[in-house]
Order: structure tokens, then C-alpha cells, then sequence
């Protein structure tokens, strides 16, 4: 192989990790985000069961 062919495969290479890296970051802010939605919509359900603690603390079924 010589020196043109093998810089061009190094910068492709390093251009497809650079790629990866990126995407791997975007996607760990997209699920912290999440995560902090989550947890939130945890809070909210707990302080509607505080304001009314007998919505749904109950469950009656026959069959």
C-alpha cells in the first residue's frame, strides 16, 4: 500500500470514530434528559397522591 492510500484510509477511520464519538455524546444527553423527566414525572406523581391519597390507593375487582 503506499503513503496516499494508507493517509486516506487513517482520515477516513478517523473521521468515522469522530462520527461515533459525537453520536455516542448526543445520545447520552438525550437520556440524561429523559431520565430527568423521569424522575420528575415520579415527583409530580407523588405529590398529587399527597394532595388527594385516596385517588387510586384503592383497587376493587371481581371476576
Amino acid at each position: 500500500m503506499d503513503i496516499a492510500g494508507l493517509s486516506t484510509s487513517l482520515t477516513q477511520f478517523n473521521l468515522a470514530n469522530d462520527v461515533g464519538v459525537a453520536m455516542l455524546s448526543k445520545q447520552l444527553d438525550v437520556n440524561e434528559s429523559m431520565g430527568q423527566s423521569l424522575v420528575e414525572m415520579m415527583d409530580r406523581s407523588t405529590m398529587e397522591q399527597s394532595v388527594t391519597p385516596y385517588i387510586g390507593s384503592h383497587f376493587d375487582m371481581s371476576v
